[in-house]
């Protein structure tokens, strides 16, 4: 993941924090540890075998009382096998030592109900490995007979582990950055259901934001350092962004969005299906990517959006954090300098009129107009239409739908769903398009995927790509 917030600031307060922990290193005893340093680091749970010496993630998050303006430092570390003690001397600004989501002893009882039927699979696994590679050569029909109980087995065990996570995933619930709950089974649904890796929760970065959006707290800057001996993929004092396997799967619904990209000028996000790029009219449409970068980073403009995509579309989206970065950034799409690719699924086959496989590219002109008497919808006006250039390209037939790259040259409204769904263009409404299509009960599967602009103050040619979940 891309560090979310800026880290210096972060940085210092955590390789402040070791060296005050390197100090009781040296120290034989806890005792002499708890008397000498201000700060240490105590075994409160079991380790497991493969994490042993293997140091932590210790984490910092400097934020700003809502309220009160008061500066307070949140420090957290990884797992939950150690705790973090700071003593009073510690440090002047208020500090707190964030507790885990959820402690070891909770996990600990979730795990236990099929803990013992676990390690009885295994085992019984292991030795049929074992017995398998004794017997190796022998008739095909015993190979047969145990690589099929093998399987049933290793079955028998993955469908318990599942049961064990979904019961240890049921305990966790974060904070928001607009300080409403949200569970990890709600997270776990918006992902389709689909398992995240074993620990997820317990980094650093999820504890710093739930307790600081639970605790009335604006993040100003965070970051995560390695404490321990050198491994092949993390070295002792550096600085290491939030993990993707883990913590990019539920910070985004923490954080509200996914980003991309970030510094003092400008920020990319990854808009999620659903979610409005501005604020409408009326308070359930303030809901937006504007207002919850807002809330994320108070000191942005009213107005940060530089473009806008439906609401129903997904994809790369371009903010500004300041006025100067604003006007560069809509002078650029303003000039067509911005380049922009989408993906979306036909529903249905492209092909020519006589039936036959439709072309593998192509170009689109057409001119549409507001449907006054049906607002949003767009209707096709030779006379009075705004002009829509689009260049299209065959990605691939997919059952009975067609993926399609569309590269847009102007930015008119609704242009790529009504180039994908007007007879004049390619005549296939896009998968779940409610205004020009079926109006199933599914997401439009249209995404901006890739995005290409000179930055606003470096002149430095950006680009992101940016996969689509379908």
């Amino acid at each position: 993941m891309f560090p979310p917030f800026t880290t210096k600031e972060a940085r210092e307060k955590c390789l402040y924090l070791i060296e005050q922990l390197e100090k009781g290193v040296c120290e034989k005893t806890v005792y002499k540890a708890h008397q000498t340093c201000s700060a240490f680091l105590k075994q409160v749970a079991r380790e497991s075998v493969e994490r042993k010496n293997q140091g932590v993630m210790i984490g910092c998050l400097v934020c700003r009382h809502k309220i009160t303006n008061e500066k307070i430092v949140l420090f957290a570390v990884s797992g939950n096998a150690k705790e973090l003690v700071l003593q009073e001397e510690f440090c002047e600004t208020a500090c707190v030592v964030v507790p885990p989501v959820v402690s070891q002893d909770k996990i600990d009882q979730a795990l236990q109900e099929n803990d013992l039927l676990i390690h009885q699979l295994t085992d019984k696994i292991n030795s049929l490995k074992k017995s398998m590679q004794k017997r190796s050569g022998e008739s095909s029909v015993t190979d047969s007979e145990n690589q099929t109980e093998l399987l049933k087995l290793i079955k028998q065990r993955t469908q318990l582990t599942d049961a064990s996570l979904q019961k240890v995933f049921e305990l966790y619930t974060f904070f928001r950055f607009d300080e409403k709950p949200v569970s990890l089974k709600q997270i776990i649904e918006a992902h389709e259901g689909k398992l995240p890796p074993t620990g997820t929760g317990d980094c650093c970065a999820p504890k710093l934001l739930t307790w600081a959006f639970s605790h009335a707290l604006v993040p100003l800057s965070m970051d995560e350092v390695f404490y321990g001996t050198d491994t092949n993929n993390k070295k002792n004092k550096h600085s290491y962004p939030p993990c993707d396997e883990r913590c990019g799967y539920i910070l985004p619904y923490i954080l509200g969005l996914e980003i991309i990209y970030r510094d003092e000028d400008i920020v990319v996000v990854n808009k999620p299906s659903g979610l409005l790029s501005v604020p409408g009219r009326g308070p359930e449409k303030y809901d937006s990517v504007e207002t919850r970068l807002r809330m994320l980073f108070p000191s942005c403009i009213k107005q940060p959006a530089v473009h806008r995509l439906d609401m129903e579309t997904s994809g790369l989206m371009i903010l500004a954090l300041n006025q100067e970065a604003h006007k560069k950034m809509n002078m650029q799409f303003a000039e067509h300098g911005v380049q922009k690719k989408y993906v979306a699924l036909l529903d249905g086959v492209l092909k020519t009129s006589d039936g036959k496989p439709g072309p593998s590219e192509g170009h689109i002109e057409l001119k549409f107009r507001l449907d006054i008497e049906n607002r949003p919808h767009q209707i096709y006006d030779e006379q009075n239409g705004k002009l829509g250039i689009t260049d299209w390209k065959l990605l691939a037939i997919e059952k009975n739908r067609t993926r399609i790259e569309f590269i847009p040259h102007t930015g008119r409204t609704h242009q790529l769903r009504l180039a994908a769904s007007d007879k004049r263009g390619l005549g296939i409404p896009i998968v779940g398009d409610s205004l020009y299509g079926s109006g199933k009960k599914q997401r439009l599967l249209l995404h901006a995927c890739e995005i290409t602009f000179t930055h606003p103050s470096t002149g430095k040619l950006m680009h992101f790509e940016c996969k689509s979940e379908f």
